[in-house]
């Protein structure tokens, strides 16, 4: 099942170690460590596998493929050996990474996305194209009418005024254009009315938001002990340090507080009450494409007994999220093929916060996710996973 992957945001760190990582297991040069779906537990001739990905993307940086992968494998975030034998398969990709259109009005912008989305998938010969959004995090937008109904955002879109933010006007030229949208950051993506009404109509499905890859990830599994225990947290504060352009986007403020409030919506839902604390981000350009966090916890237990637990998380954010790009794209393709519509809630198990009234905890994810893939597997035609 020959899949496409368009990248929102295609030359960033992400994107080009999910390229660069998907050349290389393709080649044999690496295994699948990381990819969920390569585990025991889910692995499924019914998903397209690894090797069936074709790439291509927007992006409003011109750098060139081969000369990110060449900075990722100097930086220390992916080996310089795979980096080095893929690069003429990264070549062949550079010519399916455009430059994002701009236009008068959004709705020109977004029919010519729809374009080169349609120009992709008839180059390659694709059965579809499952659109992922790795760009930067986003400021939530202001309200706006439209958002609430299709008619009206068409209409809207005709203006002169900016009626969607990017993320949401890449969701709505992507269902346009027939394509199944993945939001891997916070940003608005399809969560809007008007786009769920879009889905639904155009027969496809959708998923996000904020890929689950550290900090997070180590909540969602703390926070159901803690609940099930009967152990009452008293506070639960962090502080995230990162650089690269994500550590230098959420440096402002409103990228910062959308990001914020993604990584703290996890501990509401799972413990059913929300502790004292935050989650704090900081900008260290020196740490690059790394991240370290630290949470303190304090939590009271028997007779009131006062105890604390503190973690440490340093990883690379490109490399823990590359994998499930690659996850999210065969999952959302295959449900795409299923005949599924509208918000894939099963997917929850890689976003902090999931669509859908959907558990918080990692373990009732993972469930979910099992069931979803034993039910993709019992529709699905046999393909081979490289």
């Amino acid at each position: 099942m020959r899949t496409g992957v368009w990248l929102i945001g295609a030359r960033g760190s992400v994107a080009v170690t999910s390229m660069l990582g998907a050349l290389a297991v393709r080649a044999g040069l690496a295994e699948p460590t990381g990819c969920v779906l390569e585990s025991p537990e889910l692995h499924s001739d019914a998903l397209p596998g690894i090797g069936d990905l074709v790439f291509g993307g927007h992006d409003i940086s011109s750098i060139p493929l081969g000369k990110k992968a060449a900075a990722l494998a100097e930086a220390g975030i992916v080996p310089g050996r795979p980096a080095e034998a893929v690069r003429d398969a990264l070549s062949e990709v550079e010519q399916d990474v455009l430059p994002l259109p701009v236009h008068d009005t959004q709705a020109e912008t977004a029919d010519a996305i729809g374009a080169d989305l349609d120009r992709f998938r008839r180059r390659h010969g694709l059965d579809r194209v499952v659109v992922i959004n790795v760009s930067t995090t986003e400021p939530a937008p202001p309200p706006h009418p439209a958002h609430a109904d299709l008619d009206a955002l068409r209409a809207a879109l005709g203006g002169l005024e900016a009626v969607l933010p990017p993320s949401a006007l890449a969701a709505y030229a992507a269902l346009r254009a027939g394509c199944p949208y993945v939001d891997f950051t916070p940003s608005t993506g399809a969560r809007l009315p008007a786009l769920d009404t879009l889905a639904r109509r155009e027969g496809l499905p959708y998923a996000g938001h904020d890929g689950k890859t550290g900090e997070t990830l180590v909540k969602s599994v703390l926070a159901p002990m803690f609940a099930q225990r009967n152990l009452k947290v008293r506070t639960w504060s962090g502080i995230n340090l990162l650089g690269g352009g994500d550590g230098a986007n959420l440096a402002q403020p409103a990228a910062n507080a959308a990001k914020s409030a993604s990584k703290q919506r996890v501990l509401a839902e799972t413990l059913g009450y929300v502790p004292q604390g935050d989650t704090r981000i900081d900008f260290v350009e020196d740490l690059g494409d790394f991240k370290s966090a630290w949470d303190l916890i304090s939590f009271e237990g028997f007779l009131g007994t006062r105890m604390r637990m503190e973690f440490t998380w340093h990883g690379c954010d490109s490399a823990l999220a590359a994998p499930l790009i690659l996850d999210l794209a065969r999952l959302t393709a295959a449900a795409h093929r299923a005949g599924r519509t509208g918000p894939l809630t099963e997917l929850a198990f890689f976003f902090k916060d999931p669509l859908g009234d959907v558990p918080h905890g990692l373990a009732e994810q993972w469930q979910a996710l099992r069931a979803a893939v034993d039910a993709l597997g019992a529709r699905g035609e046999g393909q081979t996973t490289r």
